[in-house]
């Protein structure tokens, strides 16, 4: 556990740098133009299919129904709005997380390089589109699952859980790969996704909890029609807030990995590594 501690406090100093809070930005600010001007010339066709949907399935008294046990009667005239809303939110997000994917673990490995191990030799075991092959690949599959478990907000812990669970999978699975693309080669970094499996995966869970708290965020902003898009699109910027300090955590811990690999102290027989 110690090396996980140690690159969480590394994690946590880089957060709060100017650097690493202009990386949280940027993406948003382009995800928010992107679904901005696509909103503006479909929000209508997309408002009159939903209108069609729900009357032609009944999904007006359904869900007048629903809100009226949870006690949010007043909202029934607003459900097809919050059910747009609440359809192009993860499509948000998700294009927030593919441009900070893509853009900024560069960035974030190259601020770790620097800052904490400027001396480390490079031998270039990842590529671009490795990268884009893997985030886009894991995001998909996370933005699939993720979907699947919006009912479980119904029961908080189960949320709870699938969302750690989730998170702990993909950043496991995305980041181990872009912390490691520069530095290592492809042995080396198969040998610490090998032998670190579990330490990997405990930092996905630690920051799947985490990653878990935008999304009570944007529940609660569902329940305001005046707060949601605020409420929103703060739920996104700290997605990606959390996105980042997940990214400082694995590339901390997974470059002191990989120094201890070439230096033979993690119990592993160099001669497995080979030069390209």
């Amino acid at each position: 556990m110690r090396p996980i501690a140690i690159a969480y406090g590394r994690a946590v100093r880089s957060q709060f740098s100017r650097r690493m809070l202009l990386l949280s930005i940027v993406p948003l600010l382009l995800s928010l133009a992107l679904w901005g001007g696509l909103l503006y010339a479909g929000l209508q066709p997309l408002y009159d299919w939903l209108q069609a949907v729900f009357t032609e399935y009944g999904l007006f008294a359904t869900s007048g129904s629903a809100l009226s046990r949870l006690g949010l009667g007043f909202l029934h005239a607003m459900a097809v709005p919050l059910v747009a809303m609440l359809t192009l939110l993860p499509l948000t997000i998700i294009t927030s997380l593919l441009f900070i994917g893509v853009g900024a673990m560069p960035a974030i490995a190259r601020h770790v390089s620097r800052v904490q191990f400027p001396a480390m030799e490079r031998k270039e075991g990842g590529s671009f589109l490795g990268s884009l092959g893997v985030n886009l690949s894991g995001i998909v599959v996370f933005a699939l699952l993720w979907i699947v478990t919006l009912p479980l907000y119904a029961l908080a812990p189960l949320a709870l859980v699938a969302q750690a669970v989730l998170w702990g999978w993909l950043t496991a699975r995305v980041m181990s790969y872009d912390a490691l693309s520069i530095h290592a080669s492809l042995e080396e970094r198969r040998a610490i996704v090998r032998t670190r499996r579990r330490p990997l995966l405990a930092i996905g869970t630690i920051s799947g909890l985490l990653g878990a708290l935008p999304g009570v965020v944007w529940v609660g902003g569902a329940l305001s029609v005046v707060l949601f898009p605020v409420l929103a699109v703060l739920s996104i910027w700290l997605y990606l807030v959390i996105f980042i300090f997940t990214g400082l955590w694995f590339q901390y811990y997974c470059l002191q990995a990989l120094a201890d690999l070439r230096a033979g102290r993690d119990g592993q027989p160099a001669v497995t590594i080979s030069t390209p």
